[in-house]
């Protein structure tokens, strides 16, 4: 599968997945058990204004751009800041989703999941009686294909609700810090 234009994701056959999945929660397992600060995980991501009001993005190796719509004062070039939160969301389901159905031993075929975020923008542009400026819901449309039985499936979606790190965001209040410096 080829995305913009110059990404390629490798293909994969379910036993290659399921080994590399294997490998990778073992080595996790055993590196924590040795010292538990190595389950300290430190992101750093940085962004810069472009454009009316895309900002590009620099996360380890990656660069990617993110923008508005035009009835945002955008250009369109990028998918919006809430819609790479819900991408986020997203990616970070099939991740979890993968991990514990290797771990619980439930097969799964395939995941696609739709996920449909509801946000009153009254607040964004300080207009009184809106809601919190965020989404005032999210509705993840969750589609697995496989073997299993429902109530497998079911039993690994709460799984994944548990242990989901975007989603826990998402579901809970995160300690946000900020300050600001002139340059």
């Amino acid at each position: 599968m080829t995305l913009l234009n110059d990404i390629t994701i490798p293909p994969i056959t379910a036993d290659g997945r399921a080994s590399r999945l294997t490998e990778a929660g073992g080595a996790w397992a055993a590196r924590i058990a040795a010292d538990t600060s190595a389950a300290q995980l430190t992101y750093r991501v940085r962004g810069e204004g472009a454009g009316s009001v895309a900002t590009t993005i620099r996360a380890g190796k990656h660069e990617f751009v993110v923008d508005e719509p035009a009835a945002l004062a955008g250009d369109d070039v990028a998918a919006s800041p809430v819609e790479y939160a819900l991408g986020a969301l997203i990616s970070c389901q099939v991740v979890v989703y993968r991990l514990y159905a290797q771990a619980l031993g439930i097969v799964v075929d395939d995941i696609a999941i739709d996920a449909t975020g509801e946000l009153d923008a009254r607040t964004l542009f300080g207009i009184e009686g809106g809601p919190r400026a965020g989404f005032t819901s999210i509705d993840l449309a969750i589609t697995i294909t496989g073997p299993e039985t429902q109530e497998r499936y079911d039993e690994l979606r709460a799984a994944v609700d548990a242990h989901c790190p975007v989603l826990d965001l998402f579901a809970n209040a995160t300690p946000v810090t900020a300050s600001v410096a002139k340059g």
